[in-house]
């Protein structure tokens, strides 16, 4: 039999009409980057678009000629290019036809090592196919595909498969360990990039093309300021390890429009640093705005975390639908990491047959609780520690006309006994799942005109926590 909590249901009302605690959300201009009328066409360097003829040198040469001019746009014409990693100069548009897929070659020794950061740290890994550094006025535009030719790269598990699938994985080459596939090189599964890493770049344009396949993560600008993505499509096979879509670290304006997510790991995931390198670099993610995305599949539609040591703050996510995710907002994060979450925004999100949570905060990410309960529902007996700047601080968080049709469970807060989850208001919500909300370690938490429908146990269970309902 279903049972409902029903506080007077009203579906779409203003985002920030919030009563208390208010805080408000005020997004600051995002600057586009600003590129030379100097033209020229990657085949006027000798190459062909035939699937065939190595085409690193022409990119290369042509990043040159441009950037001798003042910048400009390269065009890529319809075809097949098959290249080495692609490294940005300032001030160069890379558009690509339609029917352009540029294909990167798996050719180990092409990728140089290189410094960057990987998982909130500094990292030696490959140099991605898509790289800049301490560029400014970037831009990739048009209708073509960037294809990482992740397959050569990523470890699959053997969970993530069917016997069919695994069985053809396994006689195609490489090696098993643990129910682990790793490929015939096999240290490129420990150093493999990420298919986009943009580093200390300033006024970033992405519009219309598609990232696919990508070796780790998908799209990483790290460290940047006005960073604008607008109808671009993020695709990676859903057992991709690592198969991150969108990790926006440290970034400072950023906006993501219309742009859909189809991935092996989280989709839309709000970054900046790990544990004491985080806090030391101390770039939070800030000033961000997200709208009109659209999530097929991934871990969790919008997350934060779990690398956040450096803060995230000022964030708006509106108008997403999130189908099919394992998770769909999810924030996510642990003791040791530290950082300060707060002034988060979401409304008008739609979710539907969600895996897990509809809606979840876990601050035991990867890790087991002292003095509270686990994701697992355990606990623990040890002695509350005490806070300090490794403690994770998560505050400031409304929620406006959230809908989710179909979930195990509809929304679960497991914060720190000495930390709990501060100020978070949703308004105008409906969840349907097969349970319902369970809510721990939390003050200040109020519903209001929130409608929850479960088909077994309680609607609301809570523990250590301070749950207002109007």
């Amino acid at each position: 039999m279903k049972k409902n909590l029903l506080f007077i249901l009203a579906l779409a009302l203003p985002l920030l009409a919030f009563a208390g605690k208010k805080v408000t959300f005020k997004m600051p201009d995002v600057a586009l980057p600003v590129i030379p009328n100097n033209v020229v066409t990657l085949t006027d360097f000798g190459v062909k678009g035939d699937g065939k003829t190595l085409c690193t040198d022409a990119f290369t040469k042509a990043m040159k000629k441009l950037s001798s001019m003042g910048g400009g746009k390269l065009e890529v014409p319809a075809g097949i290019w098959f290249t080495g990693p692609i490294q940005f100069e300032s001030n160069i548009e890379l558009h690509t036809a339609v029917g352009a897929l540029i294909v990167f070659t798996d050719d180990y020794d092409a990728y140089p090592m290189i410094e960057t950061m990987f998982e909130g740290n500094t990292a030696k890994r490959r140099m991605s196919p898509l790289y800049a550094y301490n560029k400014e006025n970037i831009a990739i535009t048009g209708h073509g595909t960037f294809d990482g030719n992740g397959q050569a790269w990523r470890p699959v598990k053997k969970l993530k498969l069917t016997d069919a699938q695994w069985s053809a994985l396994t006689k195609s080459g490489g090696s098993v360990e643990k129910n682990i596939w790793y490929p015939e090189i096999k240290e490129r599964a420990f150093n493999r990039p990420v298919l986009l890493d943009f580093m200390y770049c300033k006024k970033i344009l992405l519009k219309n093309v598609t990232f696919s396949n990508s070796p780790a993560w998908n799209v990483h600008p790290c460290i940047c300021e006005d960073v604008t993505i607008e109808g671009v499509n993020i695709k990676n096979p859903w057992f991709a390890q690592n198969g991150d879509g969108l990790d926006l670290e440290s970034c400072k304006r950023a906006k993501i429009i219309n742009t859909t997510f189809d991935v092996g790991d989280d989709a839309i995931c709000i970054k900046s640093g790990k544990d004491a390198e985080g806090r030391r670099i101390g770039k939070p993610c800030e000033d961000v705005f997200i709208s009109g995305c659209t999530v097929l599949h991934g871990h969790g539609g919008f997350v934060i975390g779990s690398e956040m040591s450096g803060g995230a703050r000022n964030i708006r996510i509106t108008n997403c639908v999130f189908n099919g995710t394992d998770t769909g907002i999810r924030f996510k994060s642990t003791r040791g990491r530290g950082g300060l979450v707060e002034n988060i925004f979401l409304d008008n999100i739609r979710m539907r047959d969600i895996v897990n949570e509809a809606f979840t905060f876990s601050l035991y990410y990867a890790n087991k609780p002292v003095g509270g309960k686990a994701d697992k529902d355990t606990s623990a007996e040890d002695a509350v520690p005490p806070v300090t700047e490794e403690t994770p601080c998560f505050r400031n968080i409304f929620l406006d006309n959230i809908i989710c049709h179909g979930a195990q469970r509809a929304i679960y807060f497991n914060g720190l006994p000495e930390m709990p989850i501060n100020n978070l208001v949703m308004k105008n919500s409906l969840f349907m799942a097969e349970t319902g909300a369970d809510i721990n370690y939390a003050k200040d938490i109020t519903f209001e005109n929130v409608h929850i429908s479960v088909t077994k146990g309680e609607v609301l269970t809570k523990s250590s926590a301070e749950v207002k309902i109007k």
